[in-house]
């Protein structure tokens, strides 16, 4: 596949390989140069042809010149996606918006939740190439929607940190909210940088915690995105754009739209509904 340098333009490409992650859950890879290049935290728009068009989290494998998108089944369209096979194809656009900055020495804590895991896991294997030490908290409603449990073990463990799994139905891990771990682990641990990407409620979560404990924080949100490219508003946070301004944020960002953030967002209509 060539390299385009407007990012914006629609590229083809074919699936390589799918992984199964878990009954709804499936990774598809491809190659694309564009995607090659990415930074943890920026995604992409996948177009299924006919169908649709939507935002999600790119993966890119430094091992090879492999990119990926990982699926949950949750609706038409990933429903779709999901039902592809090797060989099929479906468009790209992107990378769009800015990924996580790293942190290249001290102590690190990420928290992801549910598909916020796919940026996170990308993150963390980029950061375990540094002096850091990780500490990784990965939660998800079952131990069948547990994202990268042994990749995250692995590069989690090079770090001389560790991993703590929390699973709502207690499958796997501890029973409970992948923030009641955070809240004991700030108590009695500093850290140099908190990242999280999840549900937006989780992350407001892990906001007030940073808040009250004074640390820095980047968070990755997800919000309903168009276009990508910070033209149609649809993906609107007080006055930032999640696609352009995104979907990475600070403490001080989020700080200035803490009344909204976790609590509402537009819908399909442009109205504000409550999370």
């Amino acid at each position: 596949m060539a390299y385009h340098t407007d990012v914006n333009c629609l590229r083809i490409v074919r699936i390589k390989k799918i992984k199964h992650e878990g009954s709804r859950i499936k990774t598809l890879v491809f190659n694309d140069e564009n995607c090659r290049n990415a930074i943890p935290g920026q995604f992409v728009m996948v177009w299924i042809p006919g169908l649709d068009e939507i935002p999600m989290s790119i993966f890119c494998h430094s091992s090879s010149e492999d990119a990926s998108v990982t699926v949950e089944k949750v609706g038409r369209a990933t429903e779709t996606l999901c039902g592809l096979k090797t060989d099929d194809q479906i468009g790209i656009r992107g990378p769009f918006g800015n990924g996580f900055s790293f942190t290249e020495k001290g102590d690190v804590l990420i928290v992801g939740g549910g598909t916020g895991l796919i940026p996170l896991a990308f993150l963390g294997e980029r950061l375990a190439e540094f002096p850091v030490k990780m500490t990784f908290l990965a939660g998800a409603k079952t131990k069948d929607e547990l994202l990268f449990q042994d990749r995250i073990e692995s590069f989690t463990r090079r770090t001389g940190g560790k991993m703590i799994v929390t699973t709502d139905d207690g499958s796997c891990g501890l029973r409970c909210i992948v923030t009641e771990p955070v809240e004991r682990l700030l108590a009695k641990e500093r850290f140099d940088m908190v990242y999280t990407c999840g549900p937006e409620p989780m992350i407001r979560k892990i906001f007030l915690l940073s808040e009250q404990h004074n640390l820095p924080l980047q968070a990755s949100l997800e919000r309903l995105m168009r276009c990508a490219v910070g033209i149609c508003g649809s993906c609107m946070l007080g006055g930032f754009r999640v696609c352009k301004d995104g979907p990475v944020f600070t403490r001080e960002q989020l700080h200035s739209v803490r009344i909204e953030f976790g609590r509402y967002k537009l819908n399909f209509d442009g109205r504000g509904i409550r999370i």
